[in-house]
């Protein structure tokens, strides 16, 4: 495997166990609200500790972004890992096991590398440029799902910007229309993961960071499937909503989102 992939699995794991070993005593921990509906436990904080002093020995002078304690290490650095020490946190404290690790690797602003470790089912998600991804070193494939008759689909509601409840709860009746059914299990990494090993036909989301989605997005592209924003670009990182499916199915997605999107969900200020 590739020294950098090998870093971060091993970052992934050791930031796994610490969520693990924490479950049986969640009562205990310190929890805090960082905004509406976003908390923050004990955990969040050793996990990505844990996860940055690993990426910081092995390459110093790289940079990191995450989720708990922004961006460590040399300003201007081409090499900048993205990561999300526990995505689902709200899931994790209610003891619902749906919930992962993501590490992502960026090079002059394109992600190279990605990892989303799911560390209750020990399911490893890999992903490198050019290299395909794999779950448990086996290589994976998007679906070859044809339409939105018969499709699973994956979703996020946008519980904590509620002003795009509405237009998200129109998307979300379009779709359901035609898919045989719609997903919100709570961790983005996960799905956007599923949709990779072809668990998933598809999945959109409004209002997610950049360490959400960055490992999962690789997966998806090198798994063959499209990523792209509500309009069908490449500003998912930008905008923080995102469409991703097969290749079949994925602009039929975005025609049936594109009647519900506002200025703000274009990217557009309002006036």
């Amino acid at each position: 495997m590739d020294p950098m992939l090998n870093i971060a699995v091993r970052a992934a794991r050791a930031a796994g166990d610490i969520i693990v070993r924490a479950m049986d005593r969640v009562d205990l921990l310190n929890i805090s609200l960082k905004s509406r509906n976003d908390f923050v436990s004990d955990v969040d904080r050793q996990a990505e500790h844990e996860i940055v002093g690993i990426l910081r020995k092995a390459y110093p002078g790289h940079a990191v972004l995450g989720e708990e304690h922004g961006e460590q290490g040399p300003a201007g650095s081409d090499h900048v890992w993205v990561i999300d020490p526990l995505d689902g946190t709200t899931n994790f404290l209610h003891g619902f096991p749906q919930f992962s690790v993501s590490i992502g690797q960026f090079y002059r602003g394109r992600i190279e590398r990605g990892v989303v470790y799911d560390p209750l089912r020990q399911e490893l998600f890999v992903a490198q440029r050019g290299a395909g991804a794999t779950l448990n070193n086996r290589r994976i494939r998007v679906t070859r799902q044809k339409g939105l008759h018969g499709a699973l689909l994956g979703t996020g509601i946008p519980f904590k910007d509620q002003s795009y409840i509405d237009p998200y709860l129109a998307m979300l009746k379009s779709l359901l229309r035609d898919a045989a059914g719609i997903r919100r299990a709570g961790s983005a990494a996960l799905d956007l993961a599923y949709v990779a090993c072809g668990r998933l036909d598809g999945f959109w989301e409004i209002g997610l960071q950049r360490w959400d989605m960055a490992a999962g997005v690789l997966l998806v592209l090198e798994a063959g499937g499209l990523v792209s924003d509500l309009e069908g670009g490449d500003k998912y990182f930008d905008t923080g909503s995102i469409v991703c499916a097969n290749p079949k199915l994925h602009a039929p997605m975005l025609e049936l989102i594109a009647p519900h999107l506002t200025d703000p969900l274009r990217g557009r200020p309002t006036v």
